[in-house]
């Protein structure tokens, strides 16, 4: 007699050795490892890397602009001139920042990026109306000073918002996810730091599948281009 129990195991094997594309399965595999290696390694260069800005001196330069009684978009221009006295060189010139809307996770907003690198941004950002969405989950710090307005977040497994006031610093930690939701007129200085290239798929979504603002789409990434080769020809020049 037949041992089914060992030719079901048998046939199988056949019709796996018979019908498999091996070309894709290897390709499967050189994925599965080389997935995981690049995230460890990209994971140990951000730890280890020396960084260009610090969260917490970027976040003086927004309350210094408040001591001098300015608020909003009144702080503009004293904090992009002591960003660019303080980090010569790293600071987008003027004629080449602009302000550009952004639409992520439901709110919109503008942004005025006036650094960008591969792991580090600094940006005026706010709304001139209510807004309200999804915050992003990224592989990145991320600190917002609040020059104006109102800033409420609601964490992910709490049951409870919180409101921030002008003069205060909102820590978003990497991998955290919130709901957030900004009055009119709420302006604030941000700094990230991480894998920045990681953040853009959620950054750009929106206008992707959604407001199809191809443009738009285009200045931001032209402005990103910049203050990458910006970056690049800085901190290769710092070492002739």
């Amino acid at each position: 007699t037949v041992n089914l129990a060992t030719v079901k195991p048998i046939f199988l094997l056949a019709f796996f050795l018979k019908f498999t594309d091996w070309a894709a399965m290897r390709k499967l595999w050189i994925a599965a490892i080389l997935i995981p290696a690049s995230v460890i390694l990209i994971h140990n260069w951000l730890l280890w890397k020396s960084y260009v800005f610090d969260a917490e001196e970027v976040a003086g330069v927004a309350r210094r602009a408040l001591k001098n009684g300015l608020r909003g978009r009144e702080t503009f221009n004293t904090i992009e001139t002591e960003l660019r006295q303080k980090y010569k060189g790293h600071i987008l010139p003027s004629h080449q920042t602009e302000w550009l809307f952004v639409n992520c996770g439901g709110w919109m907003g503008a942004m005025k990026v006036l650094h960008a690198s591969l792991t580090e941004y600094v940006m005026l950002f706010g709304t001139a109306v209510p807004t309200s969405g999804h915050s992003g989950r990224y592989w990145a710090n991320i600190s917002d000073t609040l020059l104006g307005g109102t800033f409420q977040r609601w964490i992910e497994g709490t049951t409870e918002s919180r409101n921030f006031s002008i003069g205060e610093t909102i820590y978003h930690d990497l991998g955290e996810v919130t709901m957030i939701s900004w009055t009119s007129d709420t302006w604030m200085l941000e700094y990230g730091r991480g894998f920045i290239p990681s953040t853009l798929p959620f950054a750009l979504a929106d206008t992707v599948f959604s407001t199809t603002d191809f443009l738009n789409l285009a200045k931001i990434m032209r402005i990103y281009s910049i203050g990458i080769w910006q970056e690049f020809r800085t901190t290769i020049g710092s070492f002739f």
